[in-house]
């Protein structure tokens, strides 16, 4: 019997303690307090706390019914709720904590510490501690309490506890007399984010992504990566003190933005250093983009209330130019943001806000006019566009695979990053990259390496430098390639075996022959099978360093041109199965002194004949140019063959394509007199005939300057 009585004394003391703790004390209950003369202090703090707090928040919930007003639509990511209150909700957390060292069994004060934390950072411990807390002291405190507490839960990846509490709020608002359909769509779309997220964690992609460190990080926001298509500069945005002018922004009282860059060195990132201040102002200055080459920097610029326009800086030499605005078929009274261009230059892919448009931000293209102009700007069209906002598009070099970031489709929380391909005339439907690429978060500005073997991304993940870091992902190519074998700490380039796209990618430095001083040349892109030039572009002025991108499929001809010089000409025939590859070709040119020589690489003949292909008109046309350009050169054109059949054969063949060439040349206006036309041959080797390559080699038309 005294046992009995001993247990239910316990149950007693047990449910009594419990009801102690669980409790929601007001201040003005002195009963549960040891220093009763601090309640004064703390009901100061409380007030003071408490008019911070409400004064931020009216401004946050009136910026939400002026979005949601605007958008039809409920924000779904937490950074949109960044945009208003933020500074003042933030200077009402250290009264608040002041307070609830006093009284930390408060329902409303922990559900105002729980809002604030939310905003600063919901990955924290402190915000969901304090909205559990005030849950347990009282779920009904405040209506949106369950909300918030599983929106925490969402973004802390517990996607059953944010589904449990999401449901609570829908019905909540269900059993409300005038249902807000805004709310229950934003509620509802949140819970199959939660159930997308339990779903693509479930089977994570075979992908090793890793913070790129402290050369890169900071405790400030850093996102908004470029980076060139040989992967050895990186440009991105950071809001830290070191910022021009030091400025706070009006709105988060976050530091006004800059742009950084650093580049590799022995395969690994120097410390990031801010640009000029011909880039960087004391105002809002973000990366929007990154020519292929790297030598077009795009820049997004807000002033003031004005909506954010985009402007473009060229690379000469060592230094950035002043960026000049892009023109008004771009840059209207909306805010236009992310920017890409296709490697041809002619196409320019960009996201603006827009009423007219599918959602809050779309993605629009314009294309390059004959005057050298954007056009008009056309919406991409809803295959990639959707009611809610897309932002960072990124076209990667191949020219037919669009990444972007959105909140709509298939998306685990806030933006996702997606990718679609350009097939049959249209854009595909957009496929999530899954986790743990996209989380529960926003994860944006994803941009990919020539090579599609690696990536770059901003994201605020569990366990980073700051709010908003920079990531690099790794794509494995076999599940052997085990993420678990791979030291997640490691921020250095590891070589892997990777899935790749159909590109190559030629890059080198052009310079002069004899001196080996850099030159900054002209280079034209052209596709021989339509005598059409491609894209030009120019080698750096101070490093003489040039890249190109080639998608597979295509027989092109690259040629390099500088005044005084023989211009230098290749041939790459990339048929459209050949998978990722990069070469380094230095060109070194040669002066239009007698004597000197170059091999003209895209003439062409068909097999055992002396006609010349159609292939051959730009090469021909670039040699008319430089004759008539030069008109007192007098040159020898020179045929060449391999040892494959009949020396007499051989050397007959050689012969009658000098005279085609010849011919052409001479049909074209110029005077015969000028014109030596030789055939040597086998005679004149400059590889070996043992070997495919070295046949090639030898199978050439030359010209040689005659007199100057």
């Amino acid at each position: 019997m005294r046992l009995i009585n001993k247990i239910k004394s316990l149950i007693f003391l047990l449910f009594f303690y419990h009801s102690i703790l669980s409790q929601n004390y007001a201040f003005e209950d002195q009963s549960f307090l040891n220093k009763k003369h601090d309640l004064k202090w703390g009901l100061k703090k409380l007030n003071e706390g408490t008019i911070l707090y409400e004064n931020g928040r009216k401004e946050f919930d009136d910026f939400k019914r002026t979005y949601v007003g605007l958008n039809k639509y409920y924000p779904v990511s937490r950074r949109d709720y960044r945009k208003s209150g933020f500074k003042v909700l933030k200077e009402a957390l250290w009264p608040l904590t002041d307070a609830s060292r006093i009284n930390a069994k408060n329902a409303n004060l922990n559900y105002m510490l729980g809002f604030i934390w939310f905003t600063i950072d919901p990955l924290k411990q402190e915000t969901i501690n304090a909205f559990e807390t005030a849950y347990s002291l009282d779920p009904n405190i405040n209506p949106d309490l369950t909300y918030w507490l599983g929106w925490t839960y969402h973004l802390n990846s517990h996607w059953d506890d944010g589904i449990k509490y999401y449901n609570l709020y829908l019905t909540f608002l269900k059993q409300r007399e005038k249902a807000n359909v805004f709310a229950i769509d934003d509620v509802k779309k949140k819970i199959i984010e939660c159930s997308l997220g339990k779903s693509y964690s479930s089977k994570p992609e075979n992908v090793h992504v890793t913070n790129l460190g402290p050369k890169i990080n900071s405790p400030f926001p850093e996102y908004k990566p470029s980076i060139s298509t040989d992967e050895e500069t990186i440009f991105f945005t950071g809001r830290r003190p070191e910022s021009i002018g030091g400025k706070r922004a009006e709105n988060d009282n976050g530091f006004y933005e800059d742009i950084y860059t650093a580049v590799k060195s022995d395969g690994k990132w120097g410390v990031a250093k801010p640009l000029n201040k011909s880039i960087n102002t004391e105002f809002h200055d973000a990366t929007a983009g990154l020519s292929f080459d790297g030598s077009k920097l795009f820049i997004y610029r807000a002033r003031g209330d004005d909506g954010g326009d985009l402007y473009e800086s060229n690379l000469f030499g060592l230094d950035w130019g002043n960026p000049n605005k892009l023109n008004k078929n771009i840059n209207t009274k909306y805010n236009e943001s992310s920017v890409s261009l296709s490697t041809d230059g002619k196409h320019l892919f960009f996201v603006r806000s827009k009423e007219t448009g599918f959602g809050g931000e779309d993605i629009y293209f314009s294309e390059l006019d004959s005057k050298g102009e954007w056009g008009p700007a056309k919406n991409i069209g809803p295959e990639i566009n959707t009611k809610y906002s897309e932002e960072g598009v990124y076209l990667h070099p191949d020219g037919v695979t669009l990444y972007y970031s959105g909140k709509g489709y298939n998306s685990m929380g806030g933006y996702d990053i997606f990718k679609s391909t350009y097939e049959n005339g249209k854009w595909q439907s957009p496929v999530n990259l899954g986790y743990p690429i996209n989380g529960p978060d926003d994860d944006a500005f994803f941009v990919v390496s020539g090579s599609a073997n690696c990536a770059y991304f901003a994201s605020e993940k569990p366990g980073g430098y700051g709010e908003s870091d920079i990531y690099k992902i790794i794509f494995l190519a076999h599940k052997q390639d085990s993420i678990a074998n791979l030291n997640k700490d490691d921020t250095s380039d590891t070589k892997m075996e990777s899935k790749s796209s159909k590109l190559t990618i030629l890059k080198g430095i052009i310079s002069d022959e004899k001196t080996n001083e850099p030159i900054e040349s002209n280079i034209e892109l052209i596709d021989n099978e339509k005598n059409t030039v491609v894209t030009t572009f120019k080698s750096n002025s101070n490093t003489g360093k040039y890249l190109v991108a080639l998608p597979s499929g295509k027989n092109y001809g690259v040629a390099v041109k500088h005044e005084g010089y023989l211009f230098h000409s290749e041939n790459f025939i990339i048929p459209e199965t050949k998978e990722f590859q990069e070469f380094t070709l230095d060109i070194r040119l040669k002066k239009l002194d007698v004597g000197n020589s170059i091999v003209l690489k895209n003439i062409f003949f068909d097999f055992g004949k002396a006609v010349l292909s159609p292939e051959s008109t730009s090469e021909l046309d670039r040699l008319i140019s430089l004759l008539k350009e030069n008109p007192k050169l007098k040159i020898e054109l020179s045929s060449h063959t391999d040892n494959i059949g009949a020396p007499e054969y051989n050397f007959n063949l050689s012969v009658n394509r000098s005279k085609s060439v010849m011919a052409y040349l001479v049909n074209k206006g110029l005077s015969e007199k000028r014109l030596v036309a030789n055939g040597y041959g086998e005679t004149k080797s400059i590889a070996s005939n043992e070997s495919e390559t070295g046949r090639q080699m030898n199978r050439r038309i030359e010209f040689k300057i005659l007199e100057n």
